[in-house]
């Protein structure tokens, strides 16, 4: 496996050290699929992945091979049919608050307000009486306060997402699991909406797991990228990116970085 890698310094560090922010450990996983045409489908293929309290990690790779699935076994939502992955050192067994997903797709509820929509975790959980506040305060951090009252069908895909944004960040998440978030916006709220996750991660010292298409945006938000192979998906290169936030798409640094992801996932000569 080709790394890249540079020490990262005591800022970069900073956010990693806070208590909200979860350890996953990737050990040896492997999965597969029953497939009635063809048999087992294997998706993944031993993979192994530390990712730090605090850490931004994006995954790169082939559509199809299996990244969105390991996003999955990450969440609880699915048991990997070999190896573990640990939360802090426990078994994930079954979803949990403490791992939100966040999809490429908003899925608001259309007959429920901007509000309503948010609170649902807290609904769900029982305490929502409570901690009505939390709601206040997650649309807050996505400057959605002003539009508490408003319906799905009037927001813009912008600001749908970051109702879906408010309502992962109300569960005080420790690990924000983000499945191609930004894949279905227009390049200009795209740009805007990458620079809003940055934010809010750095705000509020969460771990992230992306999977994303887009190799220039792995390496606009991400500390490390790991980049997949063909199906079954297996680990065949990282690269720490140690460059300082906000980042700029013309820095020549990650330039570089995007020569070689695009050569690892062999697309180099259409640089």
């Amino acid at each position: 496996m080709v790394k890249l890698a540079v020490v990262r310094t005591d800022s970069d560090l900073e956010h990693t050290l806070l208590s909200g922010a979860s350890h996953i450990n990737i050990s040896r996983v492997s999965h597969s699929f029953d497939n009635s045409r063809d048999g087992r489908l294997d998706v993944l293929q031993d993979v192994s992945l530390d990712i730090a309290p605090g850490e931004f990690v994006a995954l790169l790779g082939p559509s199809g091979c299996g990244k969105s699935t390991l996003l999955r076994l990450v969440a609880g939502l699915e048991t990997a049919t070999q190896g573990t992955i640990t939360q802090d050192g426990h078994p994930v067994t079954a979803p949990d608050p403490s791992r939100i997903v966040v999809f490429q797709d908003p899925t608001l509820f259309p007959w429920r307000t901007v509000w309503d929509n948010v609170a649902l975790g807290l609904q769900a959980q029982g305490i929502l009486k409570a901690e009505k506040s939390r709601v206040d305060a997650a649309l807050q951090k996505v400057g959605l306060q002003d539009f508490a009252k408003s319906w799905p069908h009037q927001l813009s895909g912008g600001m749908a997402q970051r109702v879906a944004l408010a309502r992962a960040l109300v569960n005080n998440p420790k690990l924000l699991i983000l499945d191609e978030p930004l894949g279905k916006l227009d390049s200009l709220t795209r740009i805007e909406m990458q620079s809003e996750l940055v934010s809010l991660w750095r705000k509020n010292g969460f771990s992230v797991l992306l999977v994303t298409h887009d190799v220039e945006e792995a390496l606009i938000l991400a500390q490390r990228v790991v980049i997949f192979s063909q199906r079954p998906a297996k680990i065949i290169s990282e690269i720490v990116v140690d460059r300082p936030y906000p980042r700029h798409r013309d820095d020549p640094t990650l330039t570089g970085f995007r020569h070689e992801v695009l050569n690892q996932l062999g697309l180099g000569k259409n640089w």
